[in-house]
């Protein structure tokens, strides 16, 4: 991606995830006037977990649950009930209290075949959303090295075709399923939310420094994206 993305920086983390659950809700009204649906691709992490608590807080009516479709930006290899599922972190937060069809929940399947599990996923997404698949949008956050989703450093998956891969994490677990950046690409807004001191760096080479997968987070800087940054990670920016 090119061009400059949108850059907002707030004061807190608590501000933050307030300022982008009003985002997700503009997101939400935007797409169901537009085509009658909303399709938003989850995240696991902190700061998007207190985003779905927040959400779910908000109650039946913060969203238009009856035409929104969940799906999800990459899982961690292992069964929806473990720990370290994207998929129970959302459900044990939020999606659990929403009214929600459990239809509309796509489930990235963490405990199948890594290749075998993207491919059904990409197949999913075709089916919910037609052919090229665009989700309305993506939620990603920014690891200390840079990673976004599970697309790490030098990663295959930054330069492959498909809309959902497999990947290879460098901590456990190692196996996982993501998006690539053409399905990122597609879609019609991304919002990439990143709290805390220790990512301040990274946050920096993501947005000054020249695009490079050995930064995966540096390729997000399409029009179509907004970064929400609390006071601590956009600390190391330049002044703007």
């Amino acid at each position: 991606m090119s061009a400059s993305p949108e850059i907002r920086v707030l004061p807190t983390p608590h501000a933050l995830v307030e300022e982008a659950a009003r985002f997700v809700r503009d997101a939400a009204q935007q797409a169901v006037a537009d085509h009658n649906r909303f399709a938003l691709a989850l995240s696991g992490g902190e700061t998007p977990q207190a985003l779905y608590a927040l959400l779910a807080e908000a109650g039946p009516d913060t969203l238009p649950y009856n035409r929104v479709e969940i799906f999800w930006s990459d899982e961690r290899g292992v069964p929806p009930d473990h720990e370290e599922s994207n998929y129970g972190l959302a459900w044990k937060v939020w999606l659990a209290r929403a009214p929600l069809d459990p239809r509309r929940i796509h489930r990235l399947r963490g405990e199948d075949d890594p290749e075998r599990a993207a491919a059904d996923y990409e197949a999913e997404l075709r089916r919910v959303l037609g052919d090229p698949p665009r989700l309305d949008l993506v939620l990603l956050g920014v690891g200390r090295d840079g990673h976004t989703a599970s697309l790490f450093p030098g990663e295959a998956a930054l330069a492959s075709n498909r809309l959902v891969a497999a990947a290879t994490a460098p901590v456990p677990p190692q196996r996982r399923i993501t998006v690539t950046p053409r399905l990122i690409e597609a879609a019609a807004r991304v919002l990439v939310l990143v709290t805390g001191r220790d990512k301040a760096e990274a946050v920096r080479r993501a947005l000054e420094d020249a695009p490079t997968p050995a930064v995966p987070a540096s390729l997000l800087r399409g029009p179509g994206i907004t970064w929400f940054l609390d006071d601590a990670a956009a600390s190391v920016l330049s002044p703007r």
